[in-house]
């Protein structure tokens, strides 16, 4: 079996940095020739020893340890307090019987819950006979871990991003009521223009006489009597205007309209307005005359009359 430093010397190289340089053309030419052969570089590893130096480990226990007393060390073992909730319900604990499951997370947490509950208990005695104070002072301040010239950086820091945020939320806000401005002009243009057809609709309607109301024209008039116009006290005080007072004078105050043209006992009875040269159309040049029976006179032919004498014409 041939060691790497003869396949090396024959293959031209003289170290194993050369060795590690060589081609894959050239480690090729070198297998085809039989100058390697398989298991030739493995490395072999020898079996690791594993010792059990009992006598140092004391010996370094030794050193570690030191002759102070149990104030300076407070290191205490001890097994985990009594559970009295399993004591009342006759229940035996895991602890208590030896049968720890180190997988159970929750049955390990207990333990050591317990564990720690029973040197608290066994450590007060201790500290409180060795005059040992257990308790903060209310009059205890701890020392700042950092400088006063870092916590001023930090406190303009927190300033600086506290005045970004508030700017931050006022033009989102202002940002809102823009959104909301235009949202409440839109909704009050498309109103108008709702209110426009309907009333557009609704004049069409009545020209064509499809209805008779023209209660269309009375939220004008309410609308009229929402703005800001005088109130009632001054338009009295200062009287009716001419458009109201030719609208009065045209169609009344309202109040009943039916029935205001019959005669009554006291109109047939009175002759002032009678004119003897109006009746029975004796009148002048404006009057109509009318022939026996209460007929016209001149009455006119009928069609057939009329396109008969066209005709003979």
């Amino acid at each position: 079996m041939m060691d790497t430093t003869d396949v090396d010397t024959q293959l031209g190289f003289e170290s194993e940095e050369d060795d590690s340089d060589m081609s894959d053309e050239e480690l090729q030419e070198a297998f085809a020739k039989g100058l390697l052969k398989p298991g030739l570089n493995v490395p072999v590893e020898e079996a690791k020893k594993f010792t059990n130096n009992v006598e140092g480990m004391k010996q370094c226990l030794s050193d570690f340890r030191k002759s102070l007393q149990w104030a300076e060390r407070l290191d205490l073992t001890n097994m985990p307090v009594a559970d009295i909730v399993a004591q009342a319900e006759g229940r035996q604990l895991a602890a208590e019987s030896g049968a720890i499951n180190a997988e159970d997370d929750f049955q390990r947490e207990m333990f050591f819950y317990r564990q720690a509950q029973a040197t608290v208990l066994e450590a007060l005695p201790k500290l409180r006979k060795l005059n040992i104070p257990t308790k903060r002072p209310e009059d205890y301040f701890a020392e700042m871990s950092k400088t006063d010239q870092q916590m001023q950086k930090i406190r303009k820091k927190l300033l600086i991003k506290q005045s970004q945020m508030e700017k931050s939320e006022k033009a989102k806000k202002l940002r809102e009521l823009r959104k909301y401005g235009k949202k409440v002009q839109v909704e009050v243009l498309q109103k108008r223009q709702k209110e426009k057809k309907a009333m557009m609709s609704a004049v069409k309607k009545y020209q064509k006489g499809m209805t008779d109301k023209l209660d269309f024209l009375e939220g004008d008039q309410d609308k009229n009597q929402k703005g800001a116009g005088p109130p009632k006290a001054q338009t009295n005080k200062k009287g009716a205007n001419a458009k109201r007072k030719f609208k009065d004078r045209k169609f009344g105050f309202g109040g009943k309209k039916k029935g205001t043209k019959w005669n009554t006992k006291e109109s047939h009875n009175d002759m002032s307005g009678f004119r003897a040269k109006m009746a029975h159309g004796k009148g002048g040049k404006g009057g109509k005359s009318f022939g026996k029976g209460g007929k016209k006179g001149n009455k006119r032919p009928g069609k057939d009359t009329r396109r008969k004498m066209k005709n003979k014409k």
